[in-house]
This record gives structure tokens, C-alpha cells and sequence, in this order.
């Protein structure tokens, strides 16, 4: 049986108020292609198809339209929801689609998924298992527990479940498991907002031991393999989402198995989506219009950090943003003024004041406009939320 891997869609996310749904409809065509190319049995979508629990009406068509297309001719295609999902918004449409061969599971159940492969005549069990927060799960984990004891507490209750739902796993048939978790190694970014990735909600792999031979993973936006029984990987997301992910080479993955059998895999990389880089300039405004005339990363969205000496205005932010309009963050960097806010840190002077002295001093004493003052301080905010070097999270 061959199957086709993926999740973390996140319809109707945006990019600092940009759109991606052009994006997410260039992925869903090549996963389409892909899966038909590839002659794939069945698809597993290991949860987050949408970003929020109420998304737009053109990410909730953009995913019927995904599934209507992806079980033509009879492929099966199996969705769990993910953190970012509304359980049962996901399992909603459930009645009208089963028959085309659509199962959409919303919240954590004690039922495996069965699914029959048209072309080779072998069938499925899979241990779906959607993302298994506290409340979905209807209990309450925590109490008076301290961080370690709920993590093993959790990871219990998830390795449960998941036998639980490997109960009737055969060796005549092909024994898959899935799920929407954070499990003990997995490599994060900062896209996994706003959830409980590592820490308490942290499950080890020995709870995925349910005799499955392959374990599709959601959550986590970096496709990588995971240590444990069988094979466990996250396909990670089929575009970058945020800044973290800038270089990931985004893809799904495609398995071939036999019951009884080893599971191979392959990383199929995706052409869709536009790059995320980041621009580090230690030349000045003058570097960065040369890289922009040099067309430097033509279609991507870009994160740009500049060293000056002098205090940008406004003529010259807004000159940089109409000259690409992928130019996401801009984030000044003053040699002075590093040192400076390290000393109003121990003072505690108001960041708004130091930055009206840095000002005064560079202009030899004009006064800053109200909305340069409001414009620093959103761009501080976003310096102050960017991740450290080398960091994912």
C-alpha cells in the first residue's frame, strides 16, 4: 500500500495581515498531482487543517474542495484535527462525506479507522488519534501535580489510547497509527502558536507502542523522524509560516508498506509556497536598495535587520516597504542605541523617551513625529518577539 503523509495546513493563516491562500491553493493542486503521479492508496492528514477554530469561509472551501479532489476514484482520505482545530467543525460534514470515502475524526475516540485501498485490494486499520488536549480527553490531568508528574501523567493517558485503538490491528492488514502531538525529541518552531509544545504536554515515544508500522505526526512544522517503535514521522507544514522556518525545504511524505512488512519512506519536495529568507545588512539603507535592484530574492517575504548609525524616518521606512512589498519586518539596529537600552533596562526609562534623546542627539535636535515614536515601539515588540540566533522557539 502506498500512502501519501501530510499535515499542518493551516488554511486561512496570514503572514503579518499578508495572505497566503493563493499559496495553500498552489499546494493543494500539487498534492493532488503528487498523489496522483504516484499512484497513492491513501492520504493521511494528521491534523491542523485550518489555523483558527473559526476560519474563513475561503480556507473552510478550500479544504472541501481538497478533500472532493483527493478521493477521486475512490482513495481513501483520513483527517484527525489538530490543536488549532474546532473538533467538531472538522467532523461537522462527516455524514455527507464518509460514503466518498472521507473520514474526518474531531475527537479523541476508543475507534480505530478501517480503510479500504481500491488498487491493491489491501486494507487499513489506522490508531487515529486527533490532538488529545486536557479537555478533549474530558479529564483533568493536572491537579496539584508538579510539571514532570502531569507529563507522565498525560503521556500515559495518550499511550492508552493509542493500544486502546490498536486493539484490532491484523498481520493480514496494514497497521498505521496518527496523531496530532508533541512527542519527546521533536524539533520546534515558532509557528506552533499559541500551544503547549515540550514542557508537561509532552509525550514519549514509548506511548506511541501500539504495534503500528508506520505513525503519521502533526504539530511540529519541521519534517523530521522521530526515535521509537516502528517508524514515526512529522511531514511538517507544506509552507513556511513564520521566520523560523526560513531555508526549511517544505514536503510531504510518502510511504510504501506491506502488511506484516518494513515501511520505506521518501521526502517528495514541494515547489509551492514563497521563501521565507532574512536580510542581515551591516551596510547601511544603500546595501539593501542595491540587493532590492539586484532583485534579491524576487518573490519571497523577507525579514530585514539594519545596522545604522543615523535614525531612520518615516519617508525611509515607507520608501522600503513600496519598493517590495514583501518586506515584512524591518528592524533598525543602532550601535549606540544597543548599549543605551541596556543601561534604561537597570535606569527604566521609558523606551519611548530613549528613543526621543537618540533622536534629538542624530538630528541635532528635532523632534520626532508622534508616529515615528509609535512606530519604533511596534518594531521594538517584534525585535523583542523574534526568536534568539540559532533558536526555533
Amino acid at each position: 500500500m502506498r500512502i501519501l503523509h501530510t499535515g499542518d495546513w493551516h488554511l486561512g493563516r496570514t503572514l503579518e495581515g499578508r495572505s497566503r491562500q493563493k499559496e495553500q491553493e498552489q499546494f493543494i493542486d500539487e498534492l493532488v498531482e503528487i498523489a496522483d503521479f504516484h499512484k497513492v492508496d491513501l492520504i493521511m492528514m494528521a491534523g491542523d487543517v485550518y489555523d483558527s477554530v473559526n476560519p474563513p469561509a475561503a480556507a473552510e472551501q478550500l479544504f472541501y474542495e481538497a478533500a472532493a479532489r483527493l478521493t477521486s476514484g475512490g482513495r481513501p482520505l483520513v483527517v484527525i484535527a489538530g490543536n488549532h482545530d474546532q473538533p467538531e467543525r472538522v467532523s461537522s460534514v462527516s455524514p455527507l462525506v464518509l460514503r466518498q470515502g472521507i473520514t474526518l475524526v474531531g475527537l479523541p475516540t476508543s475507534e480505530p479507522v478501517t480503510v479500504h485501498a481500491v488498487r491493491t485490494g489491501e486494507s487499513a486499520k489506522i490508531a487515529a488519534l486527533p490532538y488529545p488536549s486536557e479537555a478533549r480527553l474530558g479529564e483533568l490531568l493536572a491537579g496539584d501535580s508538579g510539571e514532570e508528574e502531569l507529563r507522565l501523567a498525560y503521556s500515559a493517558r495518550v499511550g492508552k489510547l493509542m493500544k486502546l485503538l490498536g486493539r484490532e490491528f491484523t498481520p493480514q492488514t496494514v497497521n498505521l497509527a496518527m496523531s496530532h502531538i508533541y512527542v519527546l525529541g521533536g524539533v520546534e518552531s515558532d509557528s506552533e502558536r499559541p500551544i503547549q509544545v515540550g514542557g508537561a504536554y509532552t509525550v514519549d515515544p514509548s506511548a506511541l507502542a501500539c504495534g503500528a508500522q508506520y505513525t503519521a505526526l502533526g504539530h511540529l512544522h519541521r519534517a523530521q523522524r522521530v526515535k521509537g517503535e516502528g517508524m514515526i514521522r512529522y511531514s511538517g507544514s507544506p509552507l513556511a509560516y513564520s521566520f523560523s522556518e526560513a531555508g526549511q525545504a517544505k514536503s510531504v511524505t510518502l510511504i510504501d508498506v506491506a502488511p506484516g512488512g518494513e515501511p520505506t519512506f521518501e521526502e517528495i519536495y514541494l515547489r509551492c509556497g514563497r521563501p521565507l529568507v532574512r536580510w542581515s545588512s551591516t551596510g547601511g539603507l544603500q546595501e539593501v536598495y542595491n540587493w532590492l535592484d539586484e532583485g534579491r530574492d524576487a518573490s519571497a517575504f523577507i525579514d530585514l535587520e539594519i545596522r545604522l548609525s543615523e535614525a531612520m524616518s518615516m519617508n525611509d521606512i515607507q520608501r522600503l516597504r513600496k519598493s517590495r512589498e514583501g518586506i515584512i519586518h524591518i528592524r533598525p539596529i543602532y550601535p549606540q542605541m544597543e548599549m543605551e537600552l541596556e543601561q534604561v533596562s537597570r535606569s527604566r526609562m521609558p523606551v519611548q523617551e530613549l528613543f526621543r534623546k537618540f533622536y534629538q542627539r542624530q538630528t541635532g535636535g528635532a523632534e520626532p513625529e508622534d508616529s515615528l515614536i509609535e512606530l519604533f515601539l511596534q518594531l521594538t515588540e517584534e525585535e523583542r518577539r523574534q526568536p534568539e540566533e540559532g533558536e526555533e522557539n
